[in-house]
């Protein structure tokens, strides 16, 4: 019994005029997606940069540094006077 009253209600809504709009609305969808957009652009690029950076820092650590290279021995044998 309530599924049919769930339908009825639900066809005279239907069958209803949609509410009408106020007219700024779209104005400031449309503003706040450009803004949205520009913030995400922004975001996007801001990223890329710093992986931009991180990538030079890496590589100029590593031709400093040159992790791939053995270390030259601490220490060496004594010299004797013999």
């Amino acid at each position: 019994m309530a599924r049919m009253n769930r339908e009825a209600t639900v066809r005279r809504l239907l069958a209803q005029s949609p509410p009408p709009v106020p007219p700024e609305l779209h104005a400031e969808a449309v503003r706040r997606g450009t803004r949205m957009l520009r913030r995400r652009e922004l975001a996007r690029r801001t990223m890329w940069l710093l992986l931009l950076v991180a990538a030079v820092v890496f590589v100029v650590w590593a031709l400093t540094v040159r992790p791939w290279v053995e270390p030259p021995p601490g220490t060496a044998p004594p010299l004797t006077g013999r």
